[in-house]
């Protein structure tokens, strides 16, 4: 009697284990919050509106309001980094934006020449509070920059016009400064177009079979521009005095440097530093944030409106080198590139040790938009509403 009960007992035991399981996992499954599921991937037509929608999204405008603001009150805006390095530069107050001539004291004695005077910096005693008396071109230049900040890609039919050009320029060649550029000797070629463009004051000694000798317009960033301006006079013309040069403004702030360059160097200078139209500035920044949105998306799989959790929306721009690209395709007939890429047994700028980009901007985005605009033009989002018949653009490599 003793083994049928024992068998009993032991079928009866894994009964209720059974049971319990069975119970607790039951359990779990109540209380247990409901797992998301994953949104289904947008269909192509969707996800493309979704990057137009963010592409066109400018978070920076209602910063840049306030800068504006405060430099027509007189302040030196508070945000602006630019603002601060006049501020450990400068070491004066208050600053003085007027066109006159005041020496400033040079280290270990004596002063400037005459040619070399800060003309925009009175070196006055400190006060408290830092105020800025800026002269009334400047600030119709400041305001009229800020009100030009709108979506108009038609500026590219307007370029030749707001660059003072008698007509447009039948052949044109962009020098990037990529180390790729060391591997053929271009030069010449690139010196039988009838414009060369060169950026942020490469050097040209030593290296002209390379990049030739030749320019006619200069691009240079923001901070090349401040190097520029905390020297006597400003100078910046490294190609030659007659040499336009243009900048591209992504703060109010720099208006402070195209300002103190453009009166300390106008006497000796024949062409002034220029700063680009804001529309173009607008069209620029919506096509390399469409393609950076689009990369994202991409390698990432995650959503689009997640990017500026990987980027710094508010201080995201694009190149000094796409903003060349961008107007020679707006006052040229024909545009070749030389110098734009990277490959990793060649150095970051040719004339120089530096081996790796700057995280400032997206570079991979920008080789995708150079890609369509060489290849299919007609897809490349927001120029394709200029109705602007975009000019042959053939990419050196």
């Amino acid at each position: 009697m003793k083994r049928p009960l024992r068998r009993s007992f032991a079928v009866l035991l894994l009964v209720v284990l059974v049971g319990a399981a069975s119970f607790s996992a039951a359990l779990r499954r109540a209380v247990a919050p409901a797992r998301e599921e994953a949104p289904p991937p947008l269909d192509a037509a969707r996800l493309n509106a979704t990057l137009l929608r963010l592409a066109a999204a400018d978070p920076s405008e209602a910063l840049l309001r306030r800068d504006v603001d405060e430099l027509l009150e007189g302040r030196l805006p508070a945000s602006a980094a630019r603002a601060r390095a006049w501020r450990r530069d400068r070491l004066v107050h208050p600053l003085h934006l007027h066109h006159h001539r005041f020496p400033l004291p040079r280290r270990g004695g004596g002063r400037y020449p005459d040619d070399d005077h800060d003309v925009l910096l009175h070196p006055l005693p400190r006060h408290d509070q830092q105020q800025l008396h800026i002269d009334p071109a400047l600030r119709r230049a400041l305001r009229s920059w800020h009100r030009l900040r709108r979506y108009d890609p038609a500026v590219l039919g307007s370029l030749p016009s707001l660059l003072s050009l008698p007509r447009r320029v039948p052949t044109c060649a962009i020098v990037g400064n990529s180390g790729i550029l060391l591997r053929a000797n271009h030069g010449a070629l690139i010196d039988s177009h009838d414009a060369v463009f060169r950026l942020n004051n490469a050097r040209i000694a030593g290296y002209a079979a390379h990049v030739g000798t030749k320019t006619n317009f200069s691009f240079i960033n923001s901070n090349i521009l401040h190097l520029c301006a905390r020297r006597p006079a400003c100078f910046c013309h490294p190609y030659g005095h007659g040499v336009p040069i243009l900048l591209y403004i992504c703060q109010a702030a720099h208006f402070l440097d195209v300002a103190a360059c453009n009166a300390t160097s106008s006497s000796r200078h024949g062409s002034p530093i220029s700063v680009t139209d804001a529309r173009l500035d607008v069209l620029c920044a919506r096509i390399v944030k469409y393609y950076s949105l689009r990369r994202f998306v991409t390698a990432t799989g995650r959503a689009a409106e997640e990017w500026d959790r990987a980027h710094d929306a508010a201080m995201f721009h694009y190149s000094s080198g796409m903003q060349a690209i961008m107007v020679a395709v707006g006052v040229c007939d024909r545009v070749s590139v030389f110098g734009f890429g990277k490959s990793s047994d060649a150095k970051h700028h040719y004339h120089s040790n530096q081996k790796a980009e700057l995280d400032l901007h997206d570079y991979e985005a920008e080789y995708a938009f150079y890609h369509d605009l060489a290849e299919q033009p007609q897809v490349v989002p927001f120029l394709k509403d200029a109705g602007f018949a975009v000019p042959p653009v053939v990419f050196y490599h």
